[in-house]
């Protein structure tokens, strides 16, 4: 049997995939609710569907506990815990660190135990390694075997199955990424070994910085191309017909989800312990996260075209979760956009299907409680102007270009169903 402590977006699929492969999976949360739900086959994540946890549960295949001592019962846990930002953007691995420490007297001689959740080259050989040694008794690479897989989850993605997409792994010792790579092969179709944990962290801040700074760029040149009276949409679409050298990327409100937003800053924090800037990331996530106050200026113009003040209009955020179609709200780019709204004295709300009441967070607690408007003409109406900051397929757009006075599109689904509406602004 194996363990996978953390069941939300990344564990989750990933202990149902090991599951569906034959082996036995003992799913580890603090979260009571998620416990509970599992063991019931009930999913609380939209895009993993309440049947396939069913069929596993059912077979006897995959539980779930709060019991982080029954670790003692596994060859081998999966960590896919958060790793979020602290106050002053600096990494906070105390998910990571307290778990290690809690799991570290259960681990039995020979078991595996892998990181997933992201972070800088070194968490695994260095602090997680010290807090399990330490509380274990036992020696990492001698007695029990360390390694680091990073997560790929694409959340919404139809077409983007566990099982198929190559897994990075590196192991401590030789002997550390053998067992590790014997352990992903039982359920992934390709693995890819590197030299190191070190090497296999670095890679998926590679991943993630590599999307961060193209984005960033697209940003830019939305901006700039919008005093120039050109459509960056046009353009993408014009630019991506190019068979090599050119892959497209998106502008948007601003970045979102528990990667793009954070991971990059993992790099340049940990890149100041070896005397190294970072310029060029540090310079996309300042562009990145100018894009909603761009949006506030934009949502301001549409106001003054008609003679309103943004201070007292009546704000609708459409889509709240970070990426279309999913229930993901981490880091939305939209928590950012209400706040910026609400301190300019403007009143915001939002409409999202998948998300009908805001949970308390950490990072948006303000916002706690509060649910998603009705969709239907008499609500939609009394909105001064209407912001598209989620794409949702689930949403009427023709509804919306109908029921508003004053649309405002950041993702582009209504640019191509009426152009020439005189509601419509690109933003």
């Amino acid at each position: 049997m194996i363990s996978v402590i953390g069941l939300g977006y990344v564990g989750l699929p990933l202990a149902l995939q090991f599951a569906r492969s034959g082996v036995n999976v003992l799913g580890l949360d603090v979260d009571a609710s998620k416990v509970e739900a599992i063991n019931r086959g009930e999913s609380y994540i939209r895009h993993v569907a309440a049947e396939k946890i069913q069929e596993q549960v059912s077979a006897g295949r995959f539980s779930a506990s709060s019991d982080f001592s029954r670790v003692a019962e596994c060859e081998a846990v999966l960590l896919c815990l958060p790793t979020p930002l602290g106050k002053h953007r600096e990494p906070d691995l105390s998910y990571v660190l307290n778990t290690g420490r809690i799991i570290g007297p259960h681990i039995k001689p020979g078991t595996l135990v892998v990181l997933e959740s992201t972070t800088y080259p070194g968490t695994t050989d260095e602090e997680l390694r010290e807090a399990l040694e330490t509380t274990s008794g036992l020696v990492a690479g001698k007695d029990f075997h360390l390694a680091y897989s990073p997560e790929r989850e694409d959340p919404g993605n139809p077409n983007s199955r566990v099982a198929e997409i190559p897994k990075v792994v590196g192991g401590l010792t030789p002997a550390c990424l053998e067992r590790a790579q014997e352990l992903y092969q039982r359920a992934i179709q390709t693995t890819v070994p590197v030299s190191s944990c070190r090497a296999a962290e670095a890679t998926k801040l590679l991943e993630n910085i590599f999307r961060s700074v193209n984005i960033a760029l697209v940003n830019e040149l939305k901006v700039v191309y919008a005093e120039m009276g050109i459509d960056i949409w046009e353009v993408i679409e014009a630019a991506k017909t190019k068979p090599f050298g050119y892959m497209p990327f998106y502008p948007g409100p601003g970045l979102g989800g528990h990667c793009i937003p954070i991971d990059p800053f993992y790099l340049t924090w940990k890149a100041r312990e070896y005397g190294q800037s970072t310029r060029f990331i540090e310079l996309a996530g300042e562009i990145n996260t100018s894009m909603p106050r761009y949006v506030v200026s934009k949502v301001a113009e549409a106001l003054n075209s008609v003679k309103k003040p943004l201070n007292g209009s009546k704000i609708l955020i459409v889509g709240l979760a970070y990426k279309a179609d999913v229930d993901d709200d981490r880091e939305s780019p939209a928590y950012v956009l209400m706040d910026l709204l609400s301190e300019a004295g403007a009143i915001a709300d939002y409409y999202d299907p998948y998300i009908p009441v805001i949970k308390p967070s950490r990072e948006h607690a303000n916002w706690a409680g509060k649910k998603s408007v009705q969709w239907n003409r008499d609500t939609i109406s009394t909105f001064d102007v209407v912001l598209i900051a989620t794409a949702h397929k689930a949403v009427s757009y023709t509804q919306l270009i109908d029921w508003s006075r004053l649309l405002i599109d950041t993702r582009r689904p209504v640019g191509k169903l009426s152009a020439e509406s005189s509601v419509i602004f690109s933003a």
